[in-house]
């Protein structure tokens, strides 16, 4: 995964980043002790990313996780001239390879920015560390790892329909902030079909509002 370039000007220290997003987000899932909460301040790092930046390339080892302050970012695998969306996440969402983090492993999709981005990252060996030094940290990454599990399922129930309408009527259901944020083609792929079907079924649903 890229290495994180820290904000800043490279001329001063670096002032610690404002990591209260993240501190809310993995309470929300699990209260975190003050022992963590000063961890993940010490050791957690601020980056930006531009637009269609690649965190990570296929094959690549995948050594961060990044938290999402600002932004949107997707997930996507080659095959031969095309590439084909399996997600997209807004502010407040990890992203990470997990295959390739936990497996130590060459990573099996590619994950890019899809708009200029606030990021907060933090490298395996800080988890790994984390994970150790404080045990019940584990109990909030297995509450993380359900839910992203959960998101998992609900795609492949996605991915399993075959009328395009459906597809699209339960992506709005569980994912509707990306509907107009998002690029079309992006969707489409995600969806799993042709960008000339999802503009078809969007007027359809449009002009029944």
């Amino acid at each position: 995964m890229t290495q994180p370039e820290p904000t800043g000007s490279g001329k001063e220290p670096l002032a610690a980043p404002d990591i209260t997003p993240l501190l809310q987000t993995l309470g929300h899932w699990h209260a975190l002790s003050p022992e963590i909460e000063a961890y993940l301040k010490q050791h957690v790092i601020a980056c930006t990313a531009r637009k269609r930046k690649m965190l990570l390339k296929e094959g690549a080892y995948c050594n961060y996780v990044y938290f999402i302050v600002k932004g949107a970012v997707r997930g996507f695998r080659r095959e031969g001239p095309k590439d084909i969306t399996t997600w997209i996440v807004l502010e407040k969402a990890l992203v990470t390879s997990i295959f390739s983090l936990d497996e130590r492993a060459p990573a099996i999709e590619n994950i890019q920015t899809l708009e200029n981005c606030e990021l907060l990252a933090l490298s395996y060996d800080r988890l790994d560390e984390l994970y150790n030094l404080y045990p019940e940290f584990n109990l909030t990454a297995r509450k993380v790892l359900q839910e992203y599990y959960a998101d998992a399922e609900r795609r492949a129930f996605i991915a399993r329909l075959s009328n395009a309408e459906d597809k699209y009527r339960h992506f709005l259901m569980l994912h509707n902030p990306l509907a107009n944020r998002i690029p079309l083609k992006y969707i489409a792929s995600y969806l799993g079909m042709t960008l000339e079907t999802l503009s078809r079924v969007r007027k359809k649903f449009m002009s029944r509002v």
